[in-house]
């Protein structure tokens, strides 16, 4: 897939970027990526995926922008109160860089619709709120065998993976599941909403840089991205750690006694 002249200068700090170049970033032109959730994770994602060049975003988002948004989703507006936040997202993405399609999915992913949507797309990035939406988009990228960066804040901490458990390792193991790192979701009230334990608004935007980072890793194929790997911030102490996790044989999706 060919670049512009203009698409040549725009990505030009890209395309001189040992790991990226010039195939690189026609990797990206010809990208689908899906995002579900245009909120605090989505919002910087957003934004640093259509930067880098994406060829075509898809964002799954049934919510409209509140005023309580505006400290954290950056994508959003004053101007944009009322709007649905994919609508609002299309707008952002086209003054910021016109060569994107922008693919609106106004509604709420389950488990009826999940599978369908993803399989439209090379790459899913769950920036959602909810344990139900992340179990639901991991389970269908399992099954429709797409990669997914998948991640979570609280209020002053934030985790990040990339899942690719219809790949094996060097080794012959299958890569981990959502649910062998995650087994069952917490009872409920363990972890209270946003709005009522708060959550620091600038935390979410390392967190969707990061996940944009990953999602762009997994794309042009350099580095080392983070599958089998948990990766922890913790604001109060400013401290990064990443954790290993393993696949779980038991697990229900590419366990030894699930379902092949």
């Amino acid at each position: 897939m060919s670049l512009s002249p203009d698409e040549i200068e725009r990505y030009a700090r890209h395309i001189v970027l040992r790991g990226i170049g010039g195939p690189g970033q026609q990797s990206l032109k010809g990208a689908r990526v899906l995002v579900v959730g245009a909120g605090g994770l989505g919002a910087p994602l957003l934004q640093y995926l259509a930067a880098a060049g994406v060829g075509t975003l898809g964002v799954v988002d049934d919510d409209i922008v509140s005023l309580s948004n505006l400290q954290r989703q950056v994508i959003h507006g004053s101007p944009d109160l009322g709007r649905l936040k994919v609508e609002s997202a299309q707008d952002a993405i086209a003054r910021l860089n016109p060569f994107v399609v922008f693919e609106k999915h106004p509604l709420r992913i389950t488990p009826e619709n999940a599978r369908a949507l993803v399989a439209g797309y090379d790459v899913v990035a769950d920036g959602s709120d909810n344990f139900d939406t992340r179990y639901c988009v991991s389970d269908a990228c399992f099954h429709e065998k797409r990669p997914l960066v998948t991640a979570a804040v609280g209020s002053f901490d934030g985790s990040l993976t990339t899942l690719r458990p219809f790949e094996r390792r060097p080794d012959g193991r299958p890569n981990p599941t959502y649910r062998c790192l995650f087994p069952e979701p917490p009872p409920a009230g363990m972890t209270p909403a946003c709005s009522e334990a708060g959550v620091l608004g600038a935390l979410t935007g390392v967190l969707g840089s990061l996940m944009a980072l990953e999602v762009i890793r997994a794309i042009a194929g350099f580095g080392e991205g983070l599958v089998g790997r948990l990766l922890l911030v913790d604001a109060m102490s400013m401290r990064f750690e990443t954790l290993d996790y393993e696949w779980d044989e038991s697990n229900p999706l590419s366990g030894l006694t699930s379902p092949r």
